[in-house]
């Protein structure tokens, strides 16, 4: 590989980290400043995981920003990302946690699908799970992935449910 490329290289992934670092920087304006008007207490983390940004109100135990089984969550990410895609004119795909909501979530759902991933490579039987937003059906089937089995989401949203297949 020719100097000019690695240098070309290095410039594309640093440019794709600043445009997620600015996402997170919009995303963290617009929380710090709804946090202030409804008065409520609350850090912002920012950071860049894979291929997207990521922000989390941290601090202090916010159950009405993240509502009945993440709600109010989902709906304030999808306000955030507009946020971000009015002052970038593109697309996010941030995600953002209320009080560890999602990191929690994510822990139980990982052990919940390593447990269903158990029994259907026990029994040979494929298994249905119970509906699920799309960041948990992304969770499941990552860990029904990373077993070597696969999975499917099949139903309607917001009905919509993984599937996990037999080798």
């Amino acid at each position: 590989m020719s100097e000019e490329t690695t240098t070309d290289t290095t410039e594309v992934k640093s440019s794709g980290v600043s445009h997620l670092e600015q996402e997170g920087e919009i995303a963290a304006d617009y929380l710090e400043e709804l946090l202030e008007i409804a008065d409520l207490d609350g850090d912002i983390d920012m950071d860049v995981e894979g291929d997207r940004a990521t922000v989390s109100i941290v601090g202090a135990d916010l159950p009405q920003l993240v509502g009945k089984d993440g709600e109010v969550l989902e709906a304030l990410q999808e306000l955030v990302r507009l946020a971000v895609y009015r002052e970038t004119g593109e697309r996010s795909r941030l995600m953002l946690d209320v009080s560890g909501h999602r990191a929690n979530r994510r822990a139980r759902l990982e052990k919940m699908a390593a447990e269903v991933v158990a029994r259907v490579q026990e029994s040979g039987v494929k298994e249905a799970m119970t509906p699920m937003s799309p960041f948990e059906r992304k969770v499941v089937h990552d860990v029904v992935a990373a077993s070597g089995l696969t999975s499917e989401s099949e139903g309607q949203e917001p009905r919509r449910y993984v599937v996990v297949l037999p080798a």
